[in-house]
């Protein structure tokens, strides 16, 4: 097991109705708070006007920012930034997904350094020693971004999509009712259930460590969303099934299942590329090159996909190799049992293969960083595996 560093100051506030806590919490850590959201559906859901009237009575004054969008803009986040200085928030809330919350963290950042530009903050150019607070009220169990130390944003000037990793982008608190995912389209569950899924692969698939502790954390909460999410996928109601589900969101990216092994997140890179030029979903980015990703390194790891496929889909076969690639072909039929594109066919796209050398270009920042704690992926290996989701 490696050295690590595991840090999850997020308060969370879990179960029914508990958004009407939202006033009483956020109290803890300002005054002035600044709501960002994505599509009218919190308002027209009431969920809106619930986290006001809480906030409301626990003497915090508030404005909304609305707009946020399911991949995140650099641009929408600037308008928040003027609109935080022009209030004079004191603390940031993310009422939605991912999105929102990604959002909220970077109009928080710019805030608090209104004389820096966000998007060299946003990729390290420029020092982040300061933030807002930021809170969360969740509406979706996908992106974990609510106890998580990531964001991020596309810079749609450019055709770039980053993140970044900081303890800045820890929320404070983060109001988590299951209820709210009932009412979401089955598409988004499923891309949610996938992106869950995969924050703990990505953490997963890293060879030549001896950690069983995490290993276990790991396997039992993928086995815990497969089995949860196809629940809440045929019937969305069933409270405690999303009750696990959104549960899981938050501990599969809040950094528990890395600790003794670490992350790669190579995947991730393929789909934000993928997300960037296409605008397709996140989780549906991912579930569409996984199968390709792992066909072309399982080999060198076979051990590790072995232990994978026996653990987690109770895969009985003796020979690692052909353990290794049955637990692979059950991943990938979940993610197609799910609704979830398993190949790029699965989007209305018809990528050239100047298209898809450009995508690895992406993946790899210019052929400048390779991919993979398996095996060193330069862009010409990217785009091998690109061509082999087509």
């Amino acid at each position: 097991m490696n050295e690590f560093r595991y840090y999850a100051p997020t308060e969370v506030v879990f179960g029914k109705d508990v958004e009407n806590k939202t006033g009483e919490t956020a109290a803890k850590y300002g005054k002035k708070a600044l709501l960002v959201y994505g599509k009218e559906s919190v308002v027209k859901s009431g969920l809106l006007s619930r986290v006001q009237k809480s906030l409301a009575d626990a003497g915090i004054s508030y404005e909304d920012f609305g707009g946020a969008k399911p991949n995140p803009t650099l641009a929408h986040a600037e308008e928040g930034v003027q609109k935080a200085l022009d209030f004079g928030a004191d603390m940031i809330i993310g009422v939605g997904g991912g999105s929102a919350i990604d959002t909220a963290k970077a109009i928080a950042h710019g805030a608090a350094n209104p004389s820096e530009k966000l998007w060299e903050l946003w990729t390290r150019k420029v020092e982040l020693t300061k933030s807002l607070s930021v809170g969360a009220v969740l509406t979706m169990a996908a992106a974990g971004s609510e106890m998580s130390d990531s964001a991020v944003l596309t810079n749609e000037e450019i055709g770039k999509k980053a993140g970044i990793n900081t303890d800045f982008n820890r929320c404070r608190f983060a109001i988590v009712n299951p209820a709210l995912g009932s009412t979401l389209p089955k598409y988004q569950l499923a891309a949610g259930i996938t992106d869950i899924m995969m924050h703990t692969m990505e953490r997963y698939f890293i060879p030549g460590i001896t950690c069983d502790m995490t290993d276990e954390i790991a396997e039992g909460l993928i086995r815990c969303v497969v089995k949860n999410g196809k629940k809440v996928l045929e019937n969305p109601g069933d409270f405690d099934a999303m009750a696990e589900v959104f549960w899981a969101s938050s501990l599969s990216h809040n950094n528990l299942t890395e600790c003794g092994r670490g992350k790669d997140f190579s995947v991730h890179k393929l789909g934000h590329a993928l997300s960037a030029k296409y605008d397709v979903t996140h989780g549906a980015s991912l579930s569409a090159v996984w199968g390709s990703w792992a066909n072309t390194l399982y080999k060198d790891a076979v051990p590790r996909f072995a232990r994978f496929a026996r653990s987690v889909w109770g895969i009985e076969e003796a020979d690692d190799v052909r353990a290794a690639e049955k637990g692979i072909e059950s991943t990938v039929l979940f993610f197609k049992s799910i609704g979830m594109p398993i190949s790029l066919k699965g989007f209305d796209i018809d990528p050239t293969d100047d298209d898809l050398r450009a995508l690895a270009m992406d993946a790899t920042m210019n052929d400048s960083v390779k991919l993979s704690r398996i095996r060193p992926l330069d862009a010409e290996a990217v785009y091998k595996i690109y061509k082999g989701a087509l």
